[in-house]
């Protein structure tokens, strides 16, 4: 089971592993009330607490301590189509990237029957101010539909050159025609993702459904949409990709945090 780290300031918990009110501090056994002893208690007890606040300043959430939000900005393979939230492909990203000890949360973005256009018209509104980074998962509807590829690659160039002028870091997620677009449309389609990924310098992971298209168990009736499992699958191989992503945006909190060096006359 993968343990989901809930962030609470100043105290931090495990899900699951919040105490109960008793464990905060048992209660004594009932007592003779002594002024003088209440009284000497209390003075040794405000010294106390006064030496832990020179000793133990609050805590001041630091950059590493922030968990690392991402957005992914999808359509229905994004959404999880047919699936409970927890199955979709951002939450089992996050746990298998919470698993190997990464402080990140991932946003949910996916509209089902987004194209690429779709997800630029609703791409500001999408992305929240304390997004870091980006994963763009956008065109499998547009290769359904026979989009010319250049509407398909205007739209998604326009998404990354506005998620750049954001200074956010994005793993771009590719997608293949289908074989049966015929040759020429295949292609001019499969050649955008690479294309734009070298162009904007963004993260590639080349083939969303890698290792699921096709198999008929690991997609859903409609032999499009992956199943909970396949999902899975998918997640569990775009953890190299979204590693890299994260490693990038660690790069930019520390650029971000560093001290000037003195200026020396």
């Amino acid at each position: 089971m993968v343990a989901i780290e809930v962030f609470v300031m100043p105290i931090r918990f495990r899900a699951g592993a919040r105490p109960a009110p008793a464990q905060y501090g048992k209660l004594a056994a009932p007592h003779q009330h002594r002024p003088d002893v209440a009284r000497r208690a209390l003075l040794i007890g405000l010294g106390a607490a006064a030496m832990a606040a020179i000793a133990f300043p609050p805590h001041s959430a630091t950059a590493e301590d922030r968990p690392i939000r991402l957005v992914a900005l999808g359509d229905s393979l994004t959404a999880g189509y047919g699936l409970p939230a927890d199955a979709a492909l951002p939450a089992q990203l996050q746990a298998r990237l919470q698993a190997r000890g990464h402080k990140v949360v991932i946003a949910n973005a996916g509209v089902s029957g987004d194209t690429a256009s779709g997800g630029l018209e609703r791409l500001d509104w999408s992305i929240g101010d304390d997004t870091e980074g980006v994963i763009v998962a956008l065109g499998a509807n547009d290769a359904l539909r026979g989009i010319d590829p250049a509407v398909t690659r205007k739209a998604l160039d326009t998404i990354l050159t506005r998620l750049e002028a954001k200074g956010l870091p994005v793993l771009l997620a590719g997608m293949y025609a289908p074989r049966n677009m015929g040759e020429t449309y295949a292609r001019a389609f499969d050649a955008i993702y690479p294309d734009l990924a070298r162009q904007h310098g963004a993260v590639l992971y080349p083939f969303l459904l890698e290792g699921v298209a096709g198999d008929a168990k690991r997609n859903l009736g409609d032999g499009i949409h992956p199943t909970a499992e396949g999902v899975g699958l998918i997640a569990e191989r775009m953890v190299p990709a979204a590693e890299a992503l994260i490693a990038r945006i660690r790069a930019k909190r520390g650029a971000a945090t560093e001290t000037p060096a003195p200026v020396r006359g």
